[in-house]
């Protein structure tokens, strides 16, 4: 059954405001979200998979840890795993202003700079695993488009955490409460945990990358994050859902 606005408002007006304001900022500058996403995504790809395939120089194999053992292969985690590119999208698509989309675009595009930096100075690679691909035809298809290299650290975990900063950042202006901040911090661990669950990156590429993210995200903030926390969570009660 379809709910109109009027009768969605009569059940939670506040959700129901929340939601079609949501819509409203999704639609402003439709076009350059999404050709400019796509855009960044085909540069950024260009680039990685010529790193993974002509990598300049001797390609180191990372190390594993105890937890990498501890994790085996868990198929069911290639949708998450995938999930990033919809995840990495939603801060440009909640932007109101073309100027915040490309600060963000330039800030994030620095992260991935710096990740393909290392790759070329320090091609890397995850060990071998003894995987069934016969058995997983999704996971098979993965290991023939990335094998594996380009592994530490790793830009999977590093621009979901990029992400993650800054859809918490955005949230009180956007009238997000609680539930949904903790939904982006679940949704970005389990981004960091497919990475693993896959066998596309070990341990240490996530904590790498997730270091990465972390350092880009807090070093290149915009002024107007530059606040406290109690004074976001104030905010964020405006329209808590």
């Amino acid at each position: 059954m379809a709910w109109s606005k009027a009768e969605a408002a009569s059940i939670n007006p506040g959700a129901a405001e929340l939601a079609w304001r949501t819509l409203r900022i999704l639609g402003r500058h439709f076009w350059l979200k999404s050709i400019g996403t796509t855009a960044f995504m085909l540069v950024f790809f260009a680039a990685y998979f010529y790193l993974l395939r002509h990598p300049d120089g001797h390609v180191t194999t990372m190390p594993l840890l105890a937890l990498d053992r501890w994790i085996g292969f868990q198929p069911w985690a290639l949708p998450i795993y995938f999930s990033l590119w919809v995840y990495v999208s939603l801060p440009p698509a909640l932007m109101s202003s073309r100027s915040e989309i490309v600060g963000f675009g330039l800030r994030i595009g620095a992260l991935c700079l710096i990740g393909l930096a290392v790759f070329y100075l320090w091609p890397t690679k995850v060990p071998p695993w003894s995987i069934d691909l016969a058995r997983h035809p999704d996971f098979a298809a993965l290991k023939g488009l990335d094998a594996g290299g380009n592994a530490c650290p790793s830009l999977h975990v590093a621009t979901a955490v990029f992400s993650a900063f800054w859809l918490n950042w955005m949230a009180p202006g956007l009238g997000f409460g609680a539930r949904m901040r903790r939904i982006n911090i679940l949704w970005c661990l389990a981004i960091a945990y497919s990475t693993m669950a896959v066998k596309q990156h070990v341990a240490v590429d996530v904590f790498s990358g997730a270091a990465l993210g972390a350092a880009v995200a807090w070093i290149t903030r915009p002024r107007g994050f530059r606040r406290s926390a109690a004074n976001a969570d104030e905010r964020a009660e405006v329209i808590a859902p």
